[in-house]
């Protein structure tokens, strides 16, 4: 009774008061993920030629790079067209920053997004607020894929809740509207796992939501306690690093629910997700537009991979086009078998994180301290951390010119909040941090988690 009334009275309530459209455009992409491959794609490709006018009419910085290239959007008549464009890195769009951003447009609903990314470097993102909803809407029909509805609990396994930043208007909204309770993976030790897994037998929620490392902790230690099976989601959506198949079956097993594997991240919002079929990511063809390039072959099979370009279709504060995400990922040709017209991803071949371990024996994952590094450090133009015992940490750090001694007293305060005080740490400065041989970059780097692990196995 409660989920009806939160999806049917509570959320169109909070909607049409705020403003938002997401309600309406989730219920239009049920239906538009029926239709056929060759209509998808179409719809696809016209709003790629709008986005290049609109760039090219209102950013200077698109329009300037195009002309000289001898480029104009009208020369972009079909995909093949789009290797003309040029690739847009993450440094480019953290150095020129507000000039990707349009110009002589209305501001005032713009939003700013900070990330770090997968490659730990700090990225600032414009998007504005009819290209937030509909990447709400968006999100809100992958989401149920995984089995769960709109107005159910929601479990997440993450770190640092925005709601707790929001006052009391942030707890009443999580209370009434999100219905989430949160297991913080700042700081995951067995007592707060503990804590988490009665809140869930207390509260069984309709969806486990979570980093895929955070999921498989939670239902490991479920399982060495003899709890599988005593709770059950309807769903089940792990995000923001790899979904490894030998994690995803202890998951499974846990608690007797597939695994959605969901895959996006902050400039864009969702990229890709899998259906109830689990046989590859549908990518979200409503709201942006990708490209695989310089493919390789990766096994010996000669399965091949490449590097992810990712246009967004739909926000016009800040356009990103051929925008290079960081990852490696197997592209698809297949159709799959549930019959939606959306194109596949067969799999995400980047994306890594280790855990730090702290000498009270709590886990950090590598996604949150991300946040906590590469955000918060002034003049950090790139972070990797790495555990090399489990008291000491080594902070290797590419500087901008803003890096300087407060640079260091913040690095010293964090170490110091997150690890305590008997941890040492090292900063460590180079020009530059490789990516590994896969194309991915590693952020997070721990010595000592894996052996922890085995060691509490034991």
């Amino acid at each position: 009774m409660i989920a009806w009334c939160n999806r049917h009275v509570i959320q169109p309530l909070m909607a049409w008061r705020s403003g938002s459209r997401h309600l309406l455009y989730w219920r239009e992409l049920e239906r538009r993920q029926w239709d056929s491959a060759e209509e998808i794609a179409a719809r696809q490709w016209s709003a790629v030629q709008a986005q290049l006018q609109y760039a090219y009419a209102y950013v200077p910085y698109y329009r300037q790079r195009w002309q000289t290239l001898g480029i104009h959007p009208s020369d972009i008549r079909r995909p093949e067209d789009m290797q003309a464009l040029p690739i847009l890195t993450k440094r480019e769009v953290r150095q020129l920053g507000q000039e990707l951003c349009a110009r002589g447009v209305n501001r005032d609903n713009w939003r700013i997004k900070r990330t770090s990314g997968s490659t730990g470097v700090p990225v600032v993102v414009w998007i504005d607020d009819e290209a937030v909803q509909w990447k709400t809407a968006c999100t809100l029909r992958s989401d149920q894929w995984s089995g769960w509805r709109l107005g159910q609990r929601v479990a997440k396994v993450w770190g640092n809740p925005e709601y707790r930043h929001q006052g009391w208007r942030g707890w009443l909204r999580n209370f009434l509207v999100d219905r989430a309770i949160y297991l913080d993976t700042l700081g995951m030790d067995q007592q707060r796992i503990e804590w988490f897994i009665r809140q869930l037998s207390h509260k069984p929620p309709g969806l486990l939501f979570g980093h895929a490392h955070s999921l498989y902790l939670l239902a490991d230690v479920m399982r060495k306690s003899g709890l599988s099976g005593c709770v059950r989601p309807r769903g089940i959506i792990a995000t923001a690093m790899m979904l490894h198949q030998w994690q995803r079956r202890v998951i499974e097993d846990v608690f007797g629910t597939a695994v959605t594997n969901r895959y996006g991240c902050e400039e864009v919002s969702l990229i890709a997700c899998e259906c109830e079929q689990h046989q590859g990511l549908h990518i979200n063809a409503d709201s942006i537009y990708t490209e695989v390039v310089e493919c390789r072959a990766i096994d010996p099979t000669g399965t091949l991979a490449g590097r992810l370009l990712v246009t967004d279709l739909h926000n016009r504060a800040m356009p990103l086009i051929r925008y290079q995400v960081g990852d490696v990922v197997v592209p698809s040709s297949r159709r799959c078998p549930c019959g939606r017209g959306l194109p596949l991803l067969e799999r995400i071949e980047g994306r890594e994180a280790d855990y730090v371990v702290t000498p009270q024996g709590q886990l950090i994952s590598g996604i949150s301290l991300t946040e906590n590094f590469a955000l918060h450090i002034p003049g950090a133009a790139q972070v990797q951390i790495i555990q090399e015992a489990l008291d000491e940490i080594r902070i290797r750090l590419v500087p901008d010119d803003q890096f300087g001694p407060h640079s260091r007293d913040k690095i010293a305060e964090l170490v110091r909040t997150l690890f305590g005080p008997q941890v040492n740490h090292e900063v460590e400065l180079v020009s530059s941090i490789p990516q590994e041989p896969s194309g991915k970059y590693r952020f997070c780097i721990s010595r000592v988690w894996r052996e922890f692990l085995e060691h509490q196995a034991a």
